[in-house]
């Protein structure tokens, strides 16, 4: 007789099943009973020196231009200059710039003449200083912080430097006196100097990577363009001066006129002959007539008329452009005339 062992259901209860967890939880996998691994951390980089950033020289040139673009800063400068200019010629005549009534763009177009070469040496300038910027730049990107401390520095003191120099001209000037060229050199040092110093200014802020120091940098720029535009003003009173000396010295360069008035005028000039006109036909208007008149310039509905030659008690008369007196222009001498 066969028999069975009372032991074979509880061996067989103990076995569990391949890929199954223990009896009464099937829903454990294979891989949950497996341990988890964790991922083995990167290995830490290497120590390195990083590059210097732009020195915020880009930066803040994009930032001007968003506020000003270059062709409007051009056409205030053009503006400026032939505004001064313009003044100070006219002013020589003993003319008020502001009674012409000359438009915005008739002092521009005064102005490129006298802005040709003080226009391309400031382009040629730029175009140095954006090449220099450059291997600046390149040089101390493999640099170390002392070397770059060190030019930096040298950059600021510089730029400190010529502002000192630009106030200390600018409060001396008056006293000493006697240098005519003090007017331009003062100017251009306080530009120069503060430029240099927003340069190592903005070059610092980049450096540390923090924001401090913007409004240091703002200023030291509108300095710079206030310094710019003082000596573009210099030099556009030497130019209008230059220019009007030059034609007070020969105005027969000036159109020649012939005047005729309805009243007689007193000019307080011998070289303006008066001749008085035969009433030839009846209801004749003009009776007066004036040579020895040359125009120097026609706005706001009237003539400026000059002598033809310049003394220190000559005036300019300024008469209507109208009805009431009646102009001729004469041909201008030609050694060589046609024909």
């Amino acid at each position: 007789m066969t028999t069975t062992s009372r032991h074979e259901p509880e061996a067989a209860a103990s076995v569990a099943p391949i890929g199954h967890g223990p009896v009464g939880d099937p829903t454990r996998s294979e891989t949950d009973a497996m341990p988890s691994v964790e991922p083995a951390p990167a290995p830490a980089p290497a120590d390195t020196i990083p590059g210097p950033p732009n020195f915020a020289f880009e930066k803040w040139m994009s930032f001007l231009s968003s506020f000003v673009a270059p062709v409007t800063l051009i056409t205030a400068l053009l503006f400026y200059f032939g505004y001064v200019s313009s003044r100070t010629f006219f002013a020589y005549f003993g003319i008020d710039v502001e009674v012409l009534g000359l438009s915005n763009q008739a002092f521009v177009m005064r102005s490129p003449g006298a802005l040709f070469v003080p226009l391309v040496l400031a382009l040629i300038v730029a175009a140095g200083l954006v090449v220099g910027h450059r291997l600046l730049r390149k040089r101390l990107r493999t640099a170390d912080a002392t070397t770059r401390t060190r030019v930096v520095s040298a950059i600021a003191w510089t730029g400190i430097g010529l502002i000192l120099a630009g106030i200390a001209l600018a409060l001396l000037w008056g006293v000493f006196g006697g240098w005519e060229l003090a007017p331009l050199i003062t100017p251009l040092l306080l530009a120069v100097g503060a430029g240099l110093a927003a340069y190592a200014a903005s070059t610092v802020r980049a450096l540390r990577g923090g924001s401090e120091g913007r409004a240091l940098v703002v200023l030291l720029v509108v300095a710079m363009v206030a310094g710019a535009f003082w000596a573009t003003a210099t030099l556009a009173e030497w130019w209008g001066r230059g220019q009007a000396r030059a034609l007070a010295a020969d105005l027969t360069s000036l159109p020649a006129v012939v005047l005729d008035t309805q009243e007689r005028m007193f000019p307080g000039n011998d070289q303006i002959i008066f001749q008085e006109l035969e009433p030839f036909e009846e209801g004749q208007m003009y009776r007066y007539r004036y040579h020895g008149l040359r125009l120097l310039v026609q706005g706001g509905g009237r003539l400026f008329l000059v002598p033809d030659q310049w003394s220190p008690d000559a005036s300019t008369l300024v008469v209507p452009y109208d009805d009431t007196v009646r102009v001729r222009f004469r041909f201008f001498p030609d050694a060589n005339p046609p024909g």
